[in-house]
């Protein structure tokens, strides 16, 4: 009868399973009247327990037929079901394209739908033939409880209530009055088991033992027909064991909760913990987790070009940072989007400047506009649903403040929205998935600081140089991270006990730590591309001041070391303000503005001056560089009215008396 209910439904979607098993009350009755006689008949020849030894073997023999059989009747008609070509994975097609010859294969080559159809089934075949053993198991124990002779009768079971007598007219829990066989009712409302005197102490003493046996084996005997179903079930699970880790969340928890349910019901039949089949879930389900963290290697194939938000993942950092955050991840894109993110950045510039970063920059953004113009049209079809163009956004907004993305940094937002998807649905593995979160926030920084201030993108992604550009984006991307951090944390430690928050707290903040300093070093390394730029231009500084004590120097302009300076710093600055939040650029310039008043101001001290052109040549430089430097965002440099104000403005009015205003 079940399998032909399942069988049935097989026909239909999946939508839940059901698994309770009502048992007839007539066939208990009829149960226990067949049993009561056979029962007392193997006590009076002492043959209870060793007959209960081999029910026990029956039972188990019995369960693991019946799963075989219901595996053999059911897989015929899950595998004629057409399969879902979005749901199957490699491993599986290619089992069934083979053919599926063994049972492994067939197994392997089911659906997830299917195989969760499979493992009702069985739930619902091994509920009967449990709460079969349960109901024999019970009649047993009342058998048991209920003999003549009893000493020490359990005066909270309803039967029991004439010192140890079987009373009929009393029992609650089986209407025995108006249902049992004529044999049970005409006997005597007491069950003699011994002949003699039943008080004597030595048939007390058999009379326990007995019953202490009787009781240990029929309980022995249930329990045993469920670990064989546990048995069985983990092997089943073992099968798949390849293809669950590669399901979608939502597959791999239905599995999850049917498994969690099954544990739950037979234990409750059983009586004990089945650690077998607990141990095999757990491992799965680690294995899962680990699986998500393993197959999104992406950094490498990153081109470090700026990419427009679509506004799925600003939904994601809107539940992360609510307080009452919902599990996102049943509502967002599938996985294939990871490969659908545009890149149609902000496009490079193709100004021309005297230092190579520049050149190579431009040269940059001249061979990846046609790629980026493909990517565009490509993603604009693919966010056009219905003629409905999904809204994008150049940055994405956390705490009031827009960052810049790239792929990787979308990609990697979506992993985090995945884990702390898991840790919500499947809360026995928080403490794993934060694991998980640390290590891949660990290499997201390690491995982004490898490819940006270590070069590496150069080799493994075909840039030819590392740009401020690209360095202002890493800084973008490691900021956003950084500033994220605080509500994964609060997301994830909601299901971590207290007892074990502490190590992960610690471990959370050396990876903000981290970031931090992994921001600051971009920063730092900003500042001396421009440092280098400086130093580079002031070498061929003496070379050009040659020229100035010519008799025939009349040029009024201001010389190639100064338009080279401030045209690298403001082209640094145009490039960076477009990216960089406000008060990172603060602080960059700030140590800009530094750099140029200390060095250009050591520079032009040590010139030798003496013609009144070489002076006035030197004097509009000055004048021309302290022009550029008030531009810069460098507020609070220094405590003087006027903005930026350093030490070449001191040399300025010393040399020359005269100053350059706002």
């Amino acid at each position: 009868m079940v399998l032909s209910t399942v069988k049935r439904k097989t026909s239909t979607p999946l939508n839940g399973t059901e698994h309770e098993v009502n048992v007839d009350e007539e066939d208990g009755f009829i149960l226990r009247d067949r049993l009561l006689p056979l029962i007392i008949c193997l006590l009076r020849t002492d043959k209870v327990p060793a007959v209960l030894r081999m029910y026990r073997d029956t039972l188990i023999t019995v369960m693991k037929a019946s799963i075989k059989s219901t595996v053999a009747e059911m897989l015929p008609v899950l595998i004629s079901k057409p399969i879902d070509s979005d749901s199957v994975t490699g491993d599986r097609a290619a089992d069934s394209d083979a053919g599926g010859q063994s049972l492994a294969n067939k197994l392997r080559s089911l659906s997830s739908e299917g195989f969760v159809q499979l493992l009702s089934a069985i739930f619902s075949i091994v509920q009967v033939h449990l709460q079969q053993a349960a109901e024999v198991k019970k009649i047993v124990q009342w058998i048991m409880r209920n003999l003549d002779g009893n000493i020490s009768p359990d005066d909270t079971n309803p039967v029991v209530q004439h010192g140890g007598s079987v009373d009929l007219s009393q029992e609650k829990d089986y209407d025995v009055t108006s249902r049992v066989s004529n044999t049970v009712t005409r006997t005597p409302t007491k069950l003699p088991l011994f002949q003699g005197k039943t008080n004597d102490m030595s048939s007390i003493n058999s009379i326990k033992n007995i019953r202490a046996d009787v009781l240990r084996e029929s309980t022995e005997a249930v329990f045993a027909a469920c670990d064989a179903a546990h048995g069985r079930w983990a092997k089943l699970l073992g099968v798949r064991a390849a293809l669950h880790p590669k399901l979608r969340l939502q597959e791999f928890l239905i599995i999850y909760n049917i498994t969690e349910e099954f544990i739950a019901a037979t234990e409750k039949v059983g009586g004990r913990l089945g650690y077998n089949i607990r141990g095999i879930l757990q491992q799965q389900s680690k294995q899962f987790v680990e699986y998500q963290h393993s197959v999104r290697a992406v950094l490498d194939q990153e081109m470090w070009i700026a990419v427009d938000v679509p506004e799925e993942f600003q939904a994601i950092v809107l539940s992360l940072s609510s307080t009452d955050f919902p599990v996102n991840g049943m509502e967002m894109p599938s996985n294939d989007n990871n490969s659908k993110l545009s890149e149609d950045g902000v496009s490079t510039s193709q100004e021309s400047a005297h230092s190579t970063e520049n050149n190579v920059e431009n040269s940059n953004g001249t061979s990846t506009t046609s790629n980026e113009n493909k990517v565009e049209s490509t993603s604009q079809t693919e966010n056009s649903v219905a003629g409905h163009v999904r809204p994008v956004s150049q940055t994405i907004v956390l705490g009031g403040v827009g960052y810049h993305m790239v792929n990787c940094g979308l990609i990697l937002l979506k992993m985090l929205s995945e884990y702390v998807d898991i840790s919500k649905c499947l809360p026995s593995l928080s403490f794993e998935v934060v694991q998980r979160v640390v290590e891949i926030l660990k290499h997201f920084n390690t491995r982004t600081c490898q490819l940006v201030l270590g070069a590496g993108a150069m080799q493994v992604s075909g840039l030819k140089s590392i740009t401020s550009k690209h360095l202002a984006l890493a800084s973008q991307i490691i900021s956003f991270i950084h500033s994220l951090i605080p509500d994964i944390r609060r997301v994830l430690f909601l299901k971590i006990p207290e007892v074990r928050k502490h190590l992960l707290m610690s471990e959370l903040d050396r990876v903000t730590q981290d970031y931090k300093v992994h921001r600051d070093e971009i920063h730092t390394k900003l500042v001396q591309i421009m440092r280098e730029r400086l130093l580079a231009n002031l070498r061929k500084l003496p070379q050009i001041v040659e020229s100035w004590n010519g008799p025939d120097d009349n040029d009024s302009q201001p010389s190639l070391f100064a338009k080279a300076v401030t045209k690298e710093v403001t082209y640094l600055h145009r490039i960076l303000s477009q990216i960089l939040l406000e008060v990172d650029l603060q602080a960059i310039f700030r140590q800009v503005v530094q750099i140029f008043h200390s060095h250009i101001t050591e520079a032009f001290s040590k010139l030798e001056v003496s013609s009144p052109q070489a002076k006035n040549r030197l004097c509009r430089d000055v004048q021309h560089i302290l022009v550029c430097i008030r531009k810069l965002p460098a507020q609070n440099f220094s405590s003087e009215p006027v903005r930026n104000y350093g030490l070449l403005d001191e040399f300025l009015a010393e040399k020359f008396g005269t100053k350059v205003d706002e």
